[in-house]
């Protein structure tokens, strides 16, 4: 019962960072060109992997794969985010 909470825990982390983090750089930094470059995803993902680890040492439910995986979805998004941004210009340059 405990592996899966921690399972449903993982999940809802992973997935509220991707979602947060494509959604804030789509919307909030539309117009800044270092939300634009490869180092963007890099650095997101390391700060957020630096903020959820010492929850790991708190919460029982959280473990560090889940604070590596938190950090891996943050940078997914981030890199998603950007793409949205470069396709929406694409689209409204050709029109």
């Amino acid at each position: 019962m405990f592996d899966l909470l921690a399972f449903a825990a993982t999940i809802a982390a992973s997935a509220f960072g991707y979602v947060t983090a494509r959604r804030f750089v789509r919307d909030r930094l539309k117009y800044v060109d270092g939300a634009q470059t490869l180092k963007a995803p890099v650095i997101a993902g390391l700060a957020a992997f630096a903020i959820a680890t010492p929850l790991t040492w708190f919460i029982p439910l959280i473990g560090m794969g889940t604070a590596l995986l938190f950090g891996a979805s943050v940078a997914l998004g981030v890199r998603a985010g950007a793409r949205d941004i470069r396709i929406d210009r694409r689209l409204s340059a050709g029109s």
